[in-house]
């Protein structure tokens, strides 16, 4: 089952996100909430850093990571 999330970023927080993200073995999507139809993988940090920060994004993910969730706790809108 699909999970989406809201969080919010900026280069700081980007980096940590995009760490958590890299140590999951399931596919994680980020895109912004407004301009869903460009979404990236969130475990490339170029990706990541080419969306707009100052909006906030959505998370989808199937799959579970206590570390991952961890994290998106931590950003959430």
């Amino acid at each position: 089952m699909k999970v989406s999330k809201e969080i919010r970023l900026n280069a700081e927080t980007a980096r940590i996100f995009v760490d958590a993200a890299s140590r999951c073995d399931f596919d994680i999507d980020i895109a912004n909430r407004n301009a869903r139809n460009y979404t990236v993988d969130a475990k490339s940090m170029l990706g990541v850093m080419g969306l707009d920060m100052s909006n906030p994004m959505v998370v989808t993910y199937d799959g579970n990571d206590e570390g991952f969730g961890k994290v998106l706790e931590s950003l959430a809108e």
